[in-house]
């Protein structure tokens, strides 16, 4: 992946600095706060690091997170507009599983390069090889035990989304652990979620473990 943005206190951000790096289609943003306090040090602290806010980009940010929240979805931003020179991109945010959040992004017409205002290019001045990834496949939500209906219930009457396979302990299991999941997708298949659960093994299932570590 390639640093291509900054933000920062050089940027007026006195919160947290976060870089943008970018593959293919595929855009990360690591962030580390600057300050005592706040969410991201809670986060970090009860987590370590991790992934907390996974963006969704749609065409009308106000209106998916109204009716996502219409739908039983606990809002965890409402809309916000961030504008600069290249133009204005809209955020709004739910609550998921654990403390993840889905972010819907609108990005209308903005014009620059660094993904959203409050970001500036950046040269690192080293330049990674392409390893040929294009985009995320899917993104894997890991839930305790008998939650799985629970989310793929929420993805399926929040989101729209279907099933597209699910798994048993039978399907994914080694001599000692086990899981169970289900694949939800959108209709176009661009965005997967599968969920999984702990199941019954010889020792503690691998999402047992996880859950316990993060």
């Amino acid at each position: 992946f390639q640093p291509v943005a900054y933000s920062g206190m050089e940027t007026g951000r006195m919160d947290k600095a976060s870089y943008l790096l970018r593959q293919g289609n595929i855009n990360v943003m690591l962030s580390s706060p600057l300050q005592k306090g706040g969410e991201m040090n809670d986060f970090i602290n009860k987590h370590g690091d991790g992934i907390r806010n996974i963006a969704l980009e749609c065409p009308d940010a106000k209106r998916a997170h109204d009716l996502a929240v219409s739908k039983g979805a606990k809002s965890f931003q409402e809309v916000k507009t961030y504008q600069d020179d290249h133009g204005e991109v809209k955020i709004s945010g739910i609550d998921t599983y654990g403390e993840v959040k889905h972010l819907f992004v609108e990005r209308g017409g903005y014009k620059g390069d660094c993904l959203m205002p409050g970001f500036v290019e950046w040269d690192p001045g080293y330049h990674v090889q392409d390893v040929g990834l294009k985009y995320v496949d899917h993104m894997v939500g890991n839930v305790g035990w008998n939650e799985m209906d629970v989310w793929a219930k929420f993805y399926r009457e929040v989101f729209g989304m279907d099933q597209l396979i699910s798994f048993d302990d039978k399907d994914i299991s080694t001599d000692y652990t086990a899981l169970k999941s289900k694949v939800m997708t959108v209709d176009t298949g661009l965005v997967k979620y599968p969920i999984n659960e702990p199941a019954v093994g010889k020792k503690k299932s691998q999402i047992e473990e996880y859950l316990e570590f993060n």
